[in-house]
């Protein structure tokens, strides 16, 4: 099926790759339908995308990439809603807000978007601790990466 993207135009997708976020995310409750779609092979970024609603798309970013010693634990209660049966089923991305620069340009570290790509399932949580975990944690490329 076709769909109209936020960043990348039309784009082909197949019905087993949307995911359902039985909540929606923070601020959408009512969009359960997304798509993770790549944005360049070479970088830890992708596009989360509404299937139904092509304004609504998110620039997300593989949250190691950036911050290496970056943990949290999934409750008991988002395990369940996720389906999670085996933990390499589980990819997390922190949605980045853009700015003019890359380096300018900050992910969100304290509401990760949780996907359980074995069963198609996603959710944003938000953690407790938003001393370790900012909203707004600069983009900076780790020390030996590629600039």
């Amino acid at each position: 099926m076709k769909i109209a993207t936020k960043f990348l135009g039309e784009v082909d997708i197949a019905e087993q790759d949307i995911l359902t976020f039985e909540q929606g995310l923070l601020g959408l409750e009512e969009e359960k339908e997304f798509v993770l779609l790549p944005i360049d092979a070479d970088l830890p970024l992708a596009l989360l995308q509404s299937v139904l609603h092509m304004e609504i798309g998110f620039v997300v970013a593989y949250p190691f990439a950036f911050k290496k010693d970056y943990s949290f634990d999934i409750s008991e209660e988002d395990r369940e809603q996720l389906q999670i049966e085996k933990e390499e089923d589980v990819l997390p991305y922190s949605i980045v807000t853009m700015k003019e620069t890359f380096q300018d340009s900050t992910i969100n570290l304290l509401a990760p978007v949780i996907l359980n790509m074995a069963k198609k399932r996603g959710k944003q949580i938000v953690l407790q601790d938003n001393k370790a975990f900012p909203l707004r944690y600069p983009m900076q490329p780790l020390e030996g990466s590629a600039k």
